[in-house]
């Protein structure tokens, strides 16, 4: 009975680490395609989510003035994950209120959240400016992002699953649009557990895809996923 309980269970396929990548202001899933043919030809399950008025998603950003109406098609994504499946989720730039946003929401379905040069605030934006230093690069080459959405993000703190949720930083060390120092203070304030660097630009998933890569599958790696 033992031997057979034993066979059984090394019979059960381990599940595939499912990789969930949001993009920043201005950009769409478009913005990953590198990592994520890096990621399923080495076999995980990867989804890149659009925003609202980003990537496929045709809607004005001027005419998307909250938060939730911005960031609805993460939010009915993660509705729809089974309550037994966890996520990695990974964001990039202002993509990172997404993430923040999702802590607080689906704390049970996140194995670890990953900040990517990405905004790391625990309670939202504090003032325009944050958002607006934020978005100078993007607004020159990319789309135009929904501002007013972004800064009216504010995350509640109280009883959400928020900090349970394991957060790793990626510094981005020659970003012009989340400066290095900017990073460092979004750290002090709320440190994750782990912080690795990369010596890159705003947007390594175009400069360093495969050392971006190589941090992304390490970082799953440190809070035991496989």
């Amino acid at each position: 009975m033992g031997e057979e309980a034993a066979c059984n269970m090394t019979e059960m396929p381990l599940k595939v680490p499912h990789f969930v990548l949001v993009h920043g202001i201005g950009g769409g899933s478009w913005c990953w395609y590198k990592i994520r043919c890096l990621m399923e030809n080495s076999g995980y399950k990867v989804s890149c989510i659009d925003l609202k008025g980003s990537g496929i998603d045709r809607s004005d950003a001027k005419t998307i003035l909250a938060f939730d109406e911005y960031n609805k098609p993460f939010t009915e994504f993660m509705s729809s994950l089974p309550n037994d499946e966890k996520v990695i989720l990974v964001g990039h730039s202002a993509g990172g209120l997404s993430l923040t946003d999702a802590t607080h929401k689906f704390g049970k379905k996140i194995h670890l959240a990953i900040y990517l040069g990405a905004t790391m605030l625990k309670t939202g934006f504090c003032t325009e400016q944050d958002v607006k230093d934020d978005s100078t690069l993007a607004a020159m080459l990319l789309r135009p992002g929904p501002i007013k959405a972004l800064v009216s993000a504010r995350f509640e703190e109280g009883m959400t699953d928020c900090d349970e949720v394991p957060r790793v930083y990626i510094r981005t060390m020659q970003d012009r649009a989340v400066k290095p120092e900017q990073q460092e203070e979004m750290i002090k304030r709320w440190p994750p557990a782990e912080v690795y660097v990369l010596e890159s630009d705003h947007s390594p998933f175009f400069s360093a895809p495969f050392l971006l890569f190589g941090l992304l599958v390490k970082a799953a790696a440190s809070v035991g996923i496989y």
